[in-house]
């Protein structure tokens, strides 16, 4: 990879600005300084230096983001903020996005990642990797409920999904559930209950696979994963 590149896609400023930087003699590798925008490096290999400071080479990031309601998950929008938006521009950088998507007034579990073949492999349909929902249902849930869901319930569109694990929480006028699909499909937690004559009030994602919710992250907070996580994560990508 040129050395230009390089700098200029972690962070360190344009092609231009870095060429800048070179010629200044700022930048070395291998205690070597180079100046040439085209040498080639060994990101994994070679040890380069700007500003005295070591350049920790990352081809990938992996964020967990408690992502909040009135909040889109996309990478730009002209009108609505995105979950890009919460991100700092250290993050920014690698061009992260959201791997599926949330409704605009759902909140939890947002994966952003630049790893675009993990991210196939997590929304894949013949993975039928688990996301579980904490929500508040308007109505009874009942056993019935459950018994229906078990088996699939037919959308408004005529679509039948696949089986869901529905637990109840507590059951009341409003009931607290937690429910676990394979799928994606538009608005599916909502259409679900709507299929069975109820009305989500609230939802939540408190997991995507073997990934599940940091309940220090407060809304509209994130972290990078961790090499345990990453690593569960491309469990699911290798199964």
């Amino acid at each position: 990879m040129r050395i230009d590149k390089l700098l200029s896609n972690l962070g360190f400023g344009s092609r231009k600005e870095v060429k800048k930087f070179l010629k200044k003699g700022s930048v070395s590798v291998n205690g070597q300084v180079i100046k040439d925008p085209k040498h080639h490096v060994h990101p994994h290999e070679d040890e380069v230096f700007i500003f005295g400071e070591e350049v920790e080479y990352r081809e990938y990031i992996y964020i967990m983001m408690n992502k909040p309601s009135g909040v889109i998950s996309a990478t730009e929008d002209v009108r609505e903020p995105t979950v890009i938006d919460l991100l700092e521009e250290e993050e920014r950088i690698f061009k992260p996005f959201p791997v599926g998507r949330l409704d605009k007034d759902t909140e939890g579990l947002m994966l952003l990642t630049n790893d675009g073949k993990l991210a196939h492999q997590l929304l894949s349909p013949k993975k039928d990797v688990p996301k579980t929902y904490f929500a508040i249902i308007d109505g009874i849930v009942t056993e019935e409920d459950i018994q229906l869901f078990e088996k699939g319930v037919t959308l408004d569109d005529g679509y039948q999904t696949k089986p869901g694990k529905l637990h109840i929480i507590k059951s009341g006028t409003y009931s607290d559930i937690e429910l676990t699909i394979t799928e994606g499909k538009y608005h599916q937690v909502k259409r679900m209950f709507q299929a069975v004559g109820k009305k989500v009030k609230y939802l939540k994602r408190v997991s995507l696979g073997p990934l599940v919710l940091d309940k220090t992250l407060k809304e509209g907070e994130y972290r990078e994963l961790t090499e345990e996580e990453i690593g569960q994560l491309k469990d699911v990508d290798q199964s």
